[in-house]
């Protein structure tokens, strides 16, 4: 069934029908001869494509797009300042920060492939939100999105209101990702094996998308 975003009177977000954003990905299982544990790549749990038909944010609340120079397995795009998207570089290998840019390469066959990140504070998640809009309405955004990544702007659990309108902000993207704060990010950064299980799985999981 074909996925529809539709927006409500403040631009946001909404689902058509119960589920409609939701897709299962085929797992990739490796050969049976070949002994090796299954393989199965994070579901879609929402846009997987631009959907088209969607006005385009005003141009003051748009990302520029920036040509970047050299290759990366991944390009992590901070929808804001301060949204993590140096954090996010250093830990997934081969990949790059943009600036809060969408990146635009000299390879015409193939999008860049990007990740999206915002912190999780109202500002943040309207930050990722915009970028969304302008992604899915704005054919001159030429990227593969793998997903949104949300990290907290604070310790303690997220409030209600905010979790709500991750969650909607989220139906945008083709994966949503929620990290928790790591205080000691404040200083400098963690070594892999300290850092907290949701970020250890959602490094996996991200890996297992690129190629």
């Amino acid at each position: 069934m074909p996925y529809r975003i539709i927006l409500d009177s403040k631009g946001g977000f909404m689902n058509q029908q119960q589920n409609a954003w939701i897709a299962a990905v085929t797992p990739v299982v490796a050969p049976a001869e070949a002994e090796a544990a299954p393989v199965s790549l994070p579901p879609l749990t929402g846009a997987a494509l631009p959907q088209g038909g969607i006005p385009a944010p005003d141009a003051a609340d748009r990302l520029p797009r920036r040509q970047v120079l050299g290759t990366a397995s991944l390009w992590v795009v901070g929808s804001h300042g301060g949204a993590g998207e140096s954090t996010l570089s250093r830990l997934i290998e081969g990949s790059r920060a943009t600036h809060h840019s969408w990146p635009v390469t000299g390879d015409t066959d193939t999008n860049p492939r990007v990740l999206l990140v915002c912190r999780s504070s109202m500002n943040g998640l309207e930050a990722a939100q915009r970028a969304l809009i302008e992604w899915t309405s704005t054919p001159l955004v030429q990227v593969d999105l793998l997903g949104l990544t949300v990290l907290a702007d604070a310790p303690g659990k997220l409030p209600k209101p905010l979790r709500d309108l991750a969650a909607i902000v989220g139906g945008g993207a083709p994966r949503l990702w929620h990290l928790p704060w790591v205080e000691a990010w404040r200083t400098g950064d963690v070594a892999p094996e300290q850092l907290p299980r949701e970020i250890r799985k959602f490094l996996t999981e991200v890996n297992s998308l690129l190629p």
